[in-house]
């Protein structure tokens, strides 16, 4: 599906967006940018995201995994179990 931003002064100016978004079969989303400080967060389809950090070193989880094939199917099948 294409996307197309729209700014707008004037809030009849959604309230017609909207009426409209039905007869012409499309799709009237907000994003939520304004709420959150911007250096904080990443955007991907308007959703927040959380940078990582840079400053944390990686090369110290080799120990943990080392030696333990971690098999990625099961991690995620198991990572995503609820728990009862």
């Amino acid at each position: 599906m294409k996307e197309v931003i729209i700014k707008y002064k004037d809030s009849k100016t959604l309230e017609l967006l909207k009426s409209l978004a039905e007869y012409l079969d499309f799709s009237v989303s907000l994003t939520i940018k304004n709420k959150l400080p911007k250096k904080e967060y990443d955007y991907i389809n308007g959703v927040p995201v959380i940078r990582g950090d840079s400053s944390i070193d990686v090369r110290k989880l080799k120990a943990i995994f080392t030696g333990k094939n971690p098999d990625p199917k099961k991690l995620r099948t198991e990572g995503w179990e609820r728990q009862k």
